[in-house]
């Protein structure tokens, strides 16, 4: 059963896109499907054959908002401690990749991570080159991959590889490699709206937070 917030719905086209959004986060949280295909497989579980408008889809915000409201409801007794060794474990890299002028974004920033969430950094850096040949000499093996550009959608190249970690699994990383012109304009936060993306002082303030409270 999928959690939905509670809310008094003013036409049946809403009605759907909560739905769908509350679907939507179930596969997020339990399975941890990405927001787009999330959104595509909820949208044909609840509408079936029925073509998904545009205003019946929710956008990433309001499933971002379930996946919270699922967490707390399912997963309160261990996604918190997830969270801050994620956190954790971001914080390290950041630290590492500090020349590189680190960001994280996703769901270890915005404290939705959960048990199949990965760590999402962007590098603002004037050579991509020089961020694989860092981790050359580290003896890091990675994967080249792409993605979305935040703002034009354009493929963006990506490093994805494996952390170690004592005692516990790999937690996976994905560096999205971005020119240092990129980030101009990508930290303004719109009012009552949260930032996209943090530096490491910021996930340091998150943690340092979190750990005052019982995990």
């Amino acid at each position: 059963m999928a959690a939905m917030s509670e809310f008094e719905f003013t036409s049946p086209t809403e009605q759907l896109r909560a739905e769908i959004a509350a679907a939507a986060a179930r596969m997020i949280a339990e399975d941890g499907a990405d927001y787009g295909s999330a959104k595509r497989k909820a949208a044909r579980q609840i509408l079936g054959n029925q073509k998904a408008r545009g205003e019946i889809m929710p956008d990433n915000e309001q499933i971002e908002e379930e996946v919270r409201i699922y967490n707390e409801l399912f997963f309160a007794d261990t996604q918190p401690a997830r969270l801050l060794h994620l956190r954790r474990v971001a914080l390290q890299l950041m630290q590492d990749l500090q020349h590189f002028n680190p960001y994280i974004t996703g769901a270890v920033w915005n404290g939705t991570a959960g048990e199949h969430s990965n760590i999402h950094l962007q590098l603002f850096s004037p050579s991509a080159k020089d961020v694989e040949i860092f981790l050359l000499n580290k003896n890091v093996n990675f994967e080249v991959g792409e993605t979305a550009h935040f703002r034009t959608g354009q493929a963006v190249e990506t490093l994805s590889f494996l952390l170690p970690q004592r005692g516990a699994d790999p937690e996976l990383a994905h560096l999205a490699l971005y020119d240092e012109d990129d980030l101009r304009g990508s930290l303004r936060v719109a009012p009552g709206k949260r930032a996209d993306r943090g530096d490491a002082a910021a996930l340091a303030q998150l943690i340092e937070t979190t750990s005052e409270e019982d995990v």
